[in-house]
């Protein structure tokens, strides 16, 4: 079974460009997740994007399990995008991999249309301490590995205010992505607002 770290990080590469800066970090008991950015300086202002690696090593593992398997479930890495120069966003480097690490420290199975939530800001001054788990394939594709293995997912994350974590808990993900819709919400504004949920 060849190595899945280097083909994720090829796939990164080969949709983002190379990455300008890397940083690792290692929790007590997990495997080390490295947090690439990338920037794209194409359109308006331009756009940091940040990619985990090494979240995908592992398959996530059903928490209700007796026992994980170590060849077949989930994998997935993630992604956030921002408007450069408008917040210290580099400080979303050990947020991101606390949430990368968070299927082998939680058991969590990470999925489009979940909250997940660091309980501090994602950088200084952020008003935002969670984010919504997006749809995959719209800025990298899945790579599709060798049998049995699953795919790995490149999953967005969507910075949400509390607010709008609260509302989403109520009235679900669909919903508030029609609600930032609808109001035409720029979700990459890293000082953003909440949008309006009256």
């Amino acid at each position: 079974m060849s190595d899945v770290l280097p083909l994720v990080e090829a796939r990164l590469r080969t949709t983002l460009g190379e990455p300008d800066a890397r940083a690792a970090v290692t929790f007590l008991g997990t495997d080390r997740v490295e947090v690439l950015r990338f920037q794209d300086r194409d359109q308006d202002g331009g756009l940091v994007r940040y990619a985990t690696l090494g979240m995908s090593a592992q398959p996530m593992a059903d928490p209700t399990a007796v026992l994980a398997d170590p060849v077949r479930g989930p994998r997935a890495e993630l992604l956030i995008s921002v408007r450069a120069g408008l917040a210290d966003t580099d400080k979303v480097l050990r947020p991101l991999a606390i949430l990368a690490a968070s299927p082998q420290v939680e058991g969590l199975i990470v999925a489009p249309g979940a909250s997940l939530d660091v309980g501090e800001p994602l950088w200084p001054g952020a008003p935002f301490t969670s984010v919504l788990v997006a749809e995959p394939g719209g800025l990298v594709e899945d790579l599709e590995l060798d049998e049995p293995l699953d795919p790995v997912r490149f999953l967005p994350l969507l910075p949400m205010t509390p607010n709008e974590a609260a509302w989403k808990r109520v009235h679900g993900a669909q919903a508030l992505q029609e609600r930032w819709l609808t109001n035409g919400t720029d979700l990459r504004d890293p000082a953003r607002r909440s949008v309006p949920l009256d």
